[in-house]
């Protein structure tokens, strides 16, 4: 089929412009609606807090600045994105065999953000696109004159030029890619080493990954490769961290232990209760083992046996605070939350601050109807909002208790910034309305309800 030259131009050009789209695409893992399952948890977010201090503080970053964020995957996986982010799959956590592999990849991703690699990245990816897009360009023109003077040679070199030029615009990014993984390494590496850790676990997960993909890239190209080949990266890294002094350095029986207790979790959390009690059979006795069991039982609705079982972890080590928020969460999603406000109350002393539990303490609180606890909910929904400032459910949670307490009017402005936190214009507009009505103009609340109507209305 023949194409007029101006319809091929246009094509060319927003193939050039397709080919920088695709290179700026995500590695968020999708659902079948393209949204990545977020998994938010007290306990591994903390954990990933201990792995990642001494190396952010290492890498010149402020530790706050920096935050780890976890995606519910099976696959062996972790990246950065803009914004000083780092995402890891839960893959990785559960398949980790020590907590050093874990600090290993953090400490590589932390490579990235402290080598400003994502801001490289798109001046790099502007070269890229403007590389192609000018092939494109030259390569039509080309064409266009072939076209008017009937020469077919000079058609055939502007399809080469076309081609061309693209092809070196995605070798000129995945050469650039690749040195920024292998610089990613050897910062890593240095990080390591100044906070006295072993680059033994790093080397070892990759060595892990090293051997899952030799199949699949032993007839690849390695300039069409985003990383470096798998047994070359390997020699370089192993090379670099074995001259350390902490390269035999074991992992801390405490961490090690705590790096346990997390894949139980996890373990117990994302998979079936028969599954569970295969890994983690009734014979076994150990910490892990009757944490994933507790958590199984539990989530099947078998209190009778969870409860037990989390009483035993406690007894044991009465001031972990995972152990009493655990028992929190079985007797609240158990139907019971009047008995869950005491376990929640001894996990928030021992963790006052932690905005995840003191929501578990609040939604407890809330659910048994007693206007007492609704008092007491919105105290402990202050301590949630400024950990967690942009929940929406802290809004909701104080909606449910002001209207406990026949606050209707306050009840329908938390609504309404919840609804606008989720994005839901209609509903905080609505809402909004209603609780303006009822505060005088130029309070706080009437400000507060105003903002949200003047939010809603953009855009719509």
């Amino acid at each position: 089929m023949k194409m007029r030259p101006s319809d091929l131009l246009r094509k060319l050009v927003a193939g050039a412009a397709a080919l920088a789209m695709l290179l700026e695409a995500s590695p968020v893992p999708a659902r079948a609606d393209d949204e990545p399952v977020f998994i938010r948890d007290a306990e591994i977010e903390g954990l990933m807090r201990i792995y990642t201090r001494d190396v952010f503080k290492a890498a010149g970053l402020a530790p706050g600045a920096v935050h780890v964020y976890l995606i519910n995957s099976s696959s062996i996986n972790a990246f950065v994105a803009e914004g000083q982010r780092i995402f890891i799959h839960t893959g990785l956590l559960q398949q980790a065999k020590s907590p050093n592999e874990v600090i290993g990849v953090l400490a590589h991703e932390t490579g990235h953000i402290a080598g400003g690699h994502l801001a490289r990245m798109n001046n790099e990816l502007g070269k890229a696109s403007n590389m192609a897009i000018v092939g494109a360009l030259l390569g039509a023109a080309a064409i266009v004159g072939a076209a008017m003077s009937g020469s077919s040679s000079a058609g055939q070199t502007g399809q080469a030029l076309i081609m061309g030029s693209q092809s070196m615009a995605q070798r000129s990014m995945l050469a650039y890619a690749r040195a920024q993984e292998a610089s990613a390494d050897q910062a890593a590496a240095s990080y390591l080493q100044k906070t006295a850790q072993s680059g033994r676990g790093m080397l070892d997960l990759f060595q892990t990954l090293a051997n899952q993909s030799i199949a699949s890239t032993r007839y690849v190209s390695p300039y069409a490769l985003t990383h470096p080949m798998p047994l070359e990266r390997i020699r370089n890294l192993e090379q670099i961290v074995r001259k350390s002094p902490y390269f035999d350095k074991p992992d801390p029986p405490a961490l090690v232990m705590r790096h346990e207790l997390m894949q139980a979790k996890l373990f117990g959390f994302l998979n079936s209760a028969q599954v569970v009690y295969q890994k983690y059979p009734p014979s076994d006795r150990t910490l892990p083992a009757r944490y994933a069991r507790a958590i199984a039982a539990f989530r099947i609705g078998d209190l009778p046996n969870a409860i037990p079982e989390i009483d035993s972890l406690i007894a044991e080590v009465p001031k972990n605070p995972y152990f009493w928020e655990l028992k929190g969460q079985a007797l609240l999603e158990g139907g019971r939350p009047a008995e869950a406000i005491a376990p929640l109350r001894h996990a928030v002393q021992l963790l006052p601050n932690n905005g995840l539990i003191n929501l578990m303490l609040a939604q407890s609180l809330v659910g048994t109807e007693r206007p007492e606890d609704a008092r007491a909910a919105l105290a402990v929904l202050k301590v949630v909002q400024r950990a967690e400032p942009s929940m929406s459910r802290v809004h909701l949670l104080r909606a449910q208790a002001q209207a406990r307490l026949g606050n209707i009017a306050l009840a329908e402005l938390s609504t309404a910034e919840a609804a606008a936190l989720k994005g839901d214009k209609k509903l905080a507009t609505e809402k909004a309305q209603r609780a303006l009505k009822s505060f005088a103009e130029g309070s706080p609340e009437w400000l507060k309800a105003n903002d949200i109507l003047n939010y809603s209305k953009k855009d719509r």
